[in-house]
Order: structure tokens, then sequence, then C-alpha cells
């Protein structure tokens, strides 16, 4: 486990060493709430709920998608393809950790430096600016926070199946495109799975977008009654479980191909 622990670190140093990326982002992403702010202050107009969020909960739910996504987000399947296509991978393979866990860690490393350096600072920042509001509930805070963890190994997971695909396509770069759009959209970061129609969310219910910042944002904005926030962060954690499988398997017969295209 020390092995691990110590990828966390390392990958926390080396987001560090480069600080105007931390400064630049907190820059950007100030520019997307306020864009998406005055966007849904027009749509609003004068009403006072849209599907049940008032214009300050939705101002809220923008700031807090966009500052967790700065926790959750990473490229590790960029970077699993590079490893991949530059045959990095094979050398991985034959070090005394799991590769997979490994990439696991170095995101889990990226993200903490993001909360601490870049999320609570953002919040701070944009609550000055916007009309945000704030709970001072710890039990909402701790719900928020551990729906927070399970979108991170919910998306993490998603790139390390994207990353592994390389291995059977030897370029996916659209593939990766494509699925950073696809969760952007469908996971709620764009807009709130409640403003889609009835068929579109039946349907993605049973998909695990939702469960990246849809939950942990709505959990946030108390928008979810107790119950509900419970029963979302159980189907998080399904999904954490079942994904586990796909990627085992596709891993396993990834490592074949690999022996095979070695000869």
């Amino acid at each position: 486990m020390d092995k691990y622990v110590e990828m966390i670190r390392i990958r926390f140093l080396m987001m560090l060493a480069y600080r105007t990326n931390y400064y630049t982002g907190i820059l950007i992403y100030s520019i997307n709430i306020g864009a998406y702010y005055f966007l849904w202050q027009a749509i609003y107009g004068g009403k006072e709920q849209i599907q049940g969020l008032s214009v300050t909960q939705m101002t809220t739910y923008v700031a807090i998608s966009w500052m967790a996504r700065a926790f959750y987000f990473n490229n590790l399947d960029r970077e699993m393809a590079m490893e991949i296509m530059e045959g990095k991978v094979a050398v991985e393979l034959i070090r005394p950790y799991n590769y997979l866990g490994m990439k696991t860690m170095q995101g889990l490393g990226e993200g903490i430096f993001r909360l601490f350096f870049f999320s609570l600072p953002g919040l701070v920042i944009v609550y000055f600016i916007f009309p945000i509001q704030f709970t001072w509930d710890l039990r909402v805070w701790s719900l928020f926070a551990f729906s927070t963890f399970l979108s991170f190994f919910i998306n993490t997971q998603l790139n390390l199946l994207t990353g592994i695909t390389t291995f059977f396509l030897f370029n996916n770069a659209g593939l990766i495109r494509a699925k950073r759009v696809i969760i952007d959209l469908f996971s709620g970061l764009l807009l709130p799975i409640s403003f889609f129609p009835e068929s579109v969310q039946s349907i993605m219910k049973f998909l695990p977008f939702q469960g990246i910042s849809y939950v942990p944002s709505m959990i946030f904005t108390q928008a979810f009654t107790h119950r509900e926030a419970m029963t979302a962060i159980g189907q998080q954690f399904f999904w954490v479980i079942i994904l586990i499988l796909p990627i085992q398997l596709l891993w396993y017969i990834a490592k074949k191909q690999l022996v095979i295209q070695g000869g």
C-alpha cells in the first residue's frame, strides 16, 4: 500500500511544479461559471423556479459542478493511450505494482491537489462574485464529500476503460474526445438531468454518467431530500462496483493482445 500512497504524493508534487496552470485554471473556471450564470439568469427571466430549482440554486449548482469537476477530472485515458502507443506500458507491466491501481492513485493525487489549491480557493472567489447559497449543515457537506469521492472513481473508471481500448484501436483519440463530450453532457455538468425530457431521463437512470456531476451537485444545493441523496449515493456505489468487471475483463484481454503483438 505504501507504494500507492507514494504515487499520490508524487503526482501531487508534479502538479505543484506547474502552478501557472493552476492560476489560469481558476480564472477559466470562474469565467465559465460567470457565463453560465448570466445564461441562466436570462433563461429564468422573472420565474422563481424551473424544474424545482430556483435561480439561486441553479447558480450554486453551476458553481459546485465546475469546482467538483476540478477534483474528479483527469487525463488518465490520454496518458494510458500515449504509454501504450509508445510501448512504455510494457515496462510498467513488469514493475511491482498493479498498473491500473497505480494510474488510479496518480489521478487521486492530481484530484487532491486540485481540491485544495483549485476548487476551494475558486469557490471562495465565486462566492463573493455570484449569489451562491452555501449551507452550513454538516450532514449535507458530508454527503456531498462522499458523493464527490465516488464521482472521482466513476469518472476514473470510465477513463481507464477508454485508455484500455488503445490496445485494440491503436489510436483512440477520437473516442477519447467523444467520451469527454458525452460525460460533460450526460453527467449534468452542462445541464441538470432534471431538465432533460422524461424519456431521456428514464434512459439515463440506467447509465453511470449522472453519478459524476449531477448527484453531488443536487446534494449540495439540497434539491435532493435526505432519502433521495442516500439512494443516489447508493447508485453511485453500485456503479463503482459494476464498472470493475468490464475494466478487469478488457485488461485481461488487452494483456493477451500485448503478448501477441510482441510475438
